[in-house]
């Protein structure tokens, strides 16, 4: 399997990764790519993530028989819409996107006959760090993948995407996009979103610098992906929004049940809790 030209439409952390994965493993034979920033284009040509930087999505589809989206998701129906009269009809398009149900609405509404062309895809990894300074291309590996298959693709389609996941060290999973935003809003958007609430509920405190100072090793690793970029997951939380407030509600109700606990000081409640997580 190879790939002779890949279309890189994000040059940012995922999007670079997969292209110096991808050329690790001698997958594909030449990437041309595109950023907003002329400075993420200049580091993308000097670090051999790409080896076309061009000017604009239609110029970086272009030829493509591999085409990437890895930007924020609230630019992705922009993206597929300046895509979409410039993807060949035998293309395999993917995405990086954290939500689905919002990308594949995006692609319904504005990729037109293109629309056959793209499989969505979720990598499940990542770094606190964004950009392509920071990319890899082991990034993916040992990694899950998520594909959420729509109608129209082909079990080739389906059998190409995951050999070229599994290619570059991915573990491939197939869902709907329906199940895929349920279950990542438990595992993933909510975390996030404590994450950032409990850092914030410390340091509005007068002394939040002081008790920072104090945290251990356990702090770090409870808090470490507070250090997300804003954007992307202002971006996530929205496209999201009713999955995660409804797993809010989940986690509301056993902060509750802790606080009840301590409040009636039941120690048999509160060893109960403890034992079941």
């Amino acid at each position: 399997m190879k790939f002779k030209q890949l279309g890189l439409v994000g040059c940012g952390l995922m999007g670079a990764s997969f292209s110096l994965a991808l050329q690790s493993q001698q997958l594909v034979d030449k990437v041309v790519g595109f950023s907003p920033s002329q400075a993420t284009r200049d580091k993308a040509l000097h670090r051999g993530v790409v080896h076309h930087a061009v000017n604009s999505v239609a110029e970086a589809v272009e030829g493509a028989d591999l085409v990437l989206l890895a930007v924020p998701v609230s630019q992705t129906a922009a993206c597929f819409q300046a895509m979409a009269s410039h993807l060949d009809k035998h293309c395999l398009l993917m995405d990086v996107g954290s939500t689905k149900c919002d990308v594949v609405a995006a692609a319904q509404a504005h990729l037109g006959e293109s629309l056959n062309c793209f499989l969505p895809a979720h990598p499940i990894a990542g770094k606190a760090q964004a950009g392509v300074d920071h990319a890899e291309a082991s990034l993916y590996q040992d990694r899950a993948l998520i594909l959420t298959p729509l109608a129209h693709n082909t079990p080739a389609q389906i059998a190409q995407a995951t050999a070229l996941w599994q290619a570059i060290g991915s573990r491939v999973h197939q869902m709907t996009p329906e199940a895929h935003d349920a279950a990542f809003a438990a595992v993933s958007h909510l975390p996030h979103m404590l994450a950032f609430a409990f850092i914030n509920a410390i340091s509005s405190q007068p002394n939040g610098a002081e008790l920072m100072a104090l945290a251990g090793p356990g702090f770090r690793d409870f808090t470490r992906i507070a250090a997300s970029d804003p954007t992307v997951w202002r971006d996530i939380m929205r496209a999201n929004r009713d999955e995660l407030l409804a797993q809010s509600q989940h986690f509301q109700q056993q902060l509750q049940a802790f606080d009840h606990a301590l409040q009636s000081d039941n120690t048999e409640a509160l060893v109960h809790l403890i034992q079941t997580a």
